[in-house]
């Protein structure tokens, strides 16, 4: 029998063999997925320091590979923070090396996707990535081009050149080859950049494609969401090695309570000494003590009471960015128009001691897509479409739950349903972030969000009905009135005929018809949609 060959795999040579994990299934997908990957970097990299974005994403094709696939050349480029320059070659060239291993709301949760577009288009094309950031205020703008090594997991440097930054400018530029197949994700990137535009009405986007259209996607509030705040993690969120790996990186000699009152969310004096006298610790004993391996299982016996005790307060939501019902309300306006709009606001909630805000809004008419009587879903995860894998997606398992018996709906149109979950850690089932799982404390807040809508929007319905319901009565009245009362004048022997507009007044008193129009709830929407596209000329773009 011959005997097992063992091997050590890197991140990046795990990562090439099972790039489908990472959303890199096929031309198609792959392409969406490394467009999708580097503008939430983008976006990041601008809204995580105050900064409104500004984001440009060029697509040209190329060469043809084959009748379905193409080599495609991505420029993506911000103004954002940019990355220190000893950080470049490792947080673009390094699978798994990453500025967002730490407990903070952000679109980025593995520090994958974007090394993985450039490692999907390295091994797609063999060509060289470029790319030139410059931080705030540096007198310098760097650009590097290199490859990555995916067996040592390391950048590869080809050249590197330095630029004076004369106007200032902060932000990144990648710029890489890879390839795909836009025709067929064509529609999907777009819906991207516009739904995306819903949500962050403070960004102005501009995508140009292989066929020379631009995207253009206005800025249209300056008011950006409070950024995110790092945080520390709350009892409830630690699993076992989180906390060994905790205590280790304390210093030996602190006593358990003030390494509680330092390492814990929201974990003060009195709750430390309230917990260590539940868990039997002396709050003198120390972090060498806990992790020394005397027999007594004080470890063990630490962890089990974090797990158990039930007086902790609960993570606090100051440190997450939400929409906001503002800006929420406003990029919807823009991009669909909606006739009717409504938007709620759960109160913050928590999951395994992760805090999280779910935001939703129901839209009716307008530029809504779908058929009459649909019911279209619009999911986001910190501020992120969610555009594949609707049928496994807590919100979409919710409104498939739901009895539409119980609410009225208008039905000569699509009905939108909006959702957005933000949290320090959004239980997404899959490293493609594309699906949310069905956590029952999200689905509860879900649940309650959708059925708010609901109530609110049959109120809507009924109330437009009975309005439509009156108007045909009016009119009706308006025509058969001045007849009836010229036979009645007639058949009474007058010469007058009575005026019957005070009598039809009385109705539109009655029914509320004294406003003209319909009922609109939502607003008067923008005249003109901020989404344009227009033919864009051919030439460099960087």
């Amino acid at each position: 029998m011959a005997a097992e060959r063992y091997e050590e795999l890197s991140p990046s040579e795990f990562f090439y063999r099972n790039r489908e994990l990472a959303g890199f299934t096929n031309p198609s997908r792959s392409l969406y997925t490394a467009i999708r990957e580097l503008f939430e970097n983008a976006m990041d990299a601008c809204e995580l320091h105050g900064i409104r974005p500004e984001i440009l994403v060029v697509l040209r094709e190329v060469e043809r590979t084959s009748q379905e696939t193409a080599v495609y050349r991505l420029y993506v480029r911000d103004n954002g923070s940019g990355i220190p320059e000893r950080h470049i070659l490792d947080a673009l060239g390094r699978v798994l090396y990453s500025s967002k291993y730490v407990l903070r709301q952000s679109r980025g949760t593995f520090g994958l996707g974007g090394t993985m577009a450039l490692l999907y288009g390295q091994i797609t094309t063999n060509r060289p990535i470029r790319v030139v950031s410059a931080t705030p205020g540096s007198k310098k703008i760097y650009e590097y081009v290199f490859k990555i090594d995916i067996r040592d997991n390391r950048a590869q440097v080809i050249s590197v050149r330095r630029h004076r930054n004369s106007e200032n400018w902060h932000g990144t530029i990648i710029d890489f080859m890879l390839e795909g197949n836009y025709p067929r994700v064509k529609s999907k990137i777009v819906d991207y950049f516009k739904y995306t535009a819903a949500i962050a009405p403070y960004a102005e986007i501009t995508f140009v494609d292989p066929d020379g259209r631009l995207f253009f996607f206005r800025r249209t509030s300056s008011k950006m969401p409070k950024p995110p705040k790092e945080t520390k993690p709350h009892p409830h969120g630690v699993d076992f090695e989180t906390l060994r790996k905790m205590l280790m990186a304390a210093d030996p000699s602190t006593t358990i309570k003030d390494f509680m009152k330092r390492s814990f969310h929201r974990v003060g004096e009195k709750i430390a000494k309230s917990f260590l006298a539940y868990a039997g610790i002396s709050p003198d004993t120390t972090v060498g003590e806990v992790l020394g391996d005397k027999g007594d299982g004080l470890l063990e016996r630490f962890y089990r009471a974090l797990q158990t005790y039930d007086k902790f307060l609960p993570p606090s939501a100051d440190v997450l960015s939400p929409i906001g019902e503002e800006a929420l309300r406003e990029g919807i306006m823009k991009e669909f128009h909606p006739q009717y709009l409504d938007i709620v606001v759960r109160p913050s909630s928590s999951y395994k001691g992760h805090p999280f805000i779910v935001e939703a809004a129901v839209a009716y008419g307008g530029d809504i897509p779908g058929g009459p009587g649909e019911v279209v879903l619009f999911r986001y995860a910190n501020k992120i479409p969610l555009l594949y894998d609707e049928g496994n997606d807590v919100a979409r398992k919710v409104l498939n739950s739901i009895s539409w018996s119980s609410y009225r709906r208008p039905q000569d149109g699509p009905v939108a349903f909006f959702v957005h979950i933000c949290s320090t850690k959004v239980p997404f089932k899959s490293v493609g972030k594309e699906f949310i799982a069905d956590v029952p404390e999200v689905e509860r807040e879900i649940e309650l969000a959708f059925r708010e809508l609901l109530r609110r929007l049959t109120r809507y319905t009924r109330k437009v009905l009975r309005r439509a319901e009156a108007e045909k009565r009016l009119s009706a009245f308006r025509r058969y009135l001045p007849q009836i009362a010229r036979f009645a004048t007639g058949l009474a022997g007058k010469r007058k005929v009575p005026d019957v507009e005070p009598l039809l007044e009385k109705v539109k008193e009655r029914y509320g018809l004294e406003a003209s129009g319909g009922s609109r709830e939502a607003g008067t929407p923008p005249s003109s949609p901020s989404g344009t596209r227009r033919r864009y000329r051919k030439g460099r773009s960087g």
